[in-house]
């Protein structure tokens, strides 16, 4: 009997997953926790916002409401980018807001064991990219996962709900 408890704990271990929604951005894949994505838009026009953070594109009006709307190339100081057909706003919670993310082109939702997640090396990570929690090894492909909270940081969500809440844009 205890074998079969063990056997069915060891099952129960392996069945757990990440549902994620896997995009791409620079020519590599990064994946966002599916709980945290609202929904994902094409590219629309985006009104500007004055003295917003640097990776803050603007805001964008979404059903009759004002999301601030972030660039991740920008954010992640990566090389710019045309935007293409495949380019998408993919909107997520982001600390209790709404924030969309411009990426490179959204690929698709997977299921990821969570025995296919490593940490991200000590090496690979400094204070500037704590918001990476995970490496997945997916099929053929490695995700760079990401922990969205830790993506926009409070102090430019604040500056942001303050321009828009002043109507400054």
């Amino acid at each position: 009997m205890a074998d079969a408890t063990a056997t069915q704990s060891k099952n129960t271990a392996t069945a757990i997953e990440h549902q994620i929604v896997v995009f791409d951005l620079a020519g590599e894949t990064y994946g966002a926790d599916i709980n945290a994505v609202r929904e994902i838009v094409r590219m629309q026009a985006i009104t500007r916002i004055p003295q917003a953070p640097p990776s803050i594109e603007g805001v964008i009006n979404l059903r009759g409401k004002v999301h601030p709307v972030m660039d991740l190339r920008k954010r992640f100081e990566l090389a710019a980018s045309e935007e293409s057909k495949d380019s998408r706003i993919v909107v997520v919670d982001i600390g209790a807001q709404d924030v969309g993310l411009i990426v490179d082109a959204v690929a698709e939702v997977n299921r990821i064991p969570a025995d296919a997640v490593e940490p991200p090396s000590p090496v690979v990570t400094t204070s500037k990219t704590d918001y990476i929690w995970g490496i997945a090894k997916f099929e053929d492909q490695m995700i760079i996962l990401l922990d969205l909270n830790k993506v926009l940081s409070s102090d430019d969500l604040d500056a942001v709900n303050e321009e828009i809440a002043t109507g400054n844009y």
